[in-house]
């Protein structure tokens, strides 16, 4: 592949993150989800399996654990999220989202949804999948961070 075709793909490949990224975030604020930014968005994705601690989520940001803190503190202060003792370690604290918080997360699923059905519109559903199966070969399992 040439450099050209390469960069070509880069920025493809980042508009489309970006796109996606702007019609969840509009989509959840539509759904009435209101003091938020698309970084919550990525916390939400981090905490939402188990839970996390602030040392995992900043890992998983890439952010300092002091700023991966204040974001905590401001979920927290939102109603989202709350800090729960460890199961495992009692060093730790461990942030889980609310009620509110999975209703968030929710309201994102299915602005996500919306988002790639417009995909499909231009791309069709085969094509849609074929694409999510390739990206998922050169982007295994990995820590979703936002462009700060």
């Amino acid at each position: 592949m040439q450099n050209s075709d390469a960069m070509a793909l880069s920025a493809a490949l980042l508009a489309a993150a970006g796109g996606l990224t702007q019609r969840i975030h509009e989509g959840v604020v539509a759904r009435g989800f209101e003091g938020l930014r698309p970084a919550h968005g990525f916390a939400f994705a981090r905490l939402a399996p188990d839970g996390a601690t602030v040392t995992d989520l900043a890992a998983h940001l890439g952010m300092t654990k002091q700023a991966a803190s204040q974001l905590v503190d401001e979920l927290v202060r939102k109603g989202y999220a709350e800090r729960r003792t460890h199961p495992t370690d009692a060093r730790a604290r461990l942030v889980v989202l609310t009620e509110s918080g999975w209703a968030c997360t929710r309201a994102a699923e299915e602005a996500a949804a919306e988002a790639v059905r417009a995909w499909v519109d231009v791309l069709g559903e085969g094509e849609v999948r074929a694409l999510r199966d390739r990206l998922l070969r050169v982007a295994p399992n990995g820590p979703v961070r936002p462009v700060w």
